[in-house]
């Protein structure tokens, strides 16, 4: 029950972001006034967020799991812009990919940040 409650969010985000994909023009609401690169740095800092939250209550160090988050959300983002190249209205784009892997670079550090925060304040407290 455990890994299910660490890897049901990073796994339903990327049902979501797959979703998304697969719609010809998810959001167009949204896509007119907001530059998509910045919508794909968002999106995928968070599922960055996500997997460091899952990779770390599996045991890893914070320098892996950001590093191994970063991996799975470049990854990730790579399968969705492969993807998207077989959805109508939509292409694959590499500079798409590259904000994809700036937002889990994004939220990474995030996360490492806020992990050093938490040791240094329970450092302090002791």
């Amino acid at each position: 029950m455990r890994r299910f409650l660490l890897w049901a969010p990073p796994v339903l985000y990327m049902a979501f972001i797959f979703y998304s994909s697969s719609q010809s023009d998810p959001m167009p609401a949204l896509t007119q006034v907001v530059w998509d690169k910045l919508l794909h740095c968002a999106g995928y800092s968070l599922l960055a967020l996500l997997f460091c939250r899952a990779l770390r209550g599996e045991g890893f160090t914070t320098a892996t799991t950001a590093l191994v988050a970063v991996l799975l959300t470049s990854l990730y983002g790579a399968s969705d812009e492969w993807h998207q190249a077989f959805t109508p209205l939509r292409s694959s784009d590499v500079q798409d990919w590259l904000a994809d892997t700036t937002g889990g670079l994004v939220g990474a550090a995030t996360f490492a940040a806020a992990a050093r925060l938490m040791a240094v304040r329970t450092r302090d407290a002791n």
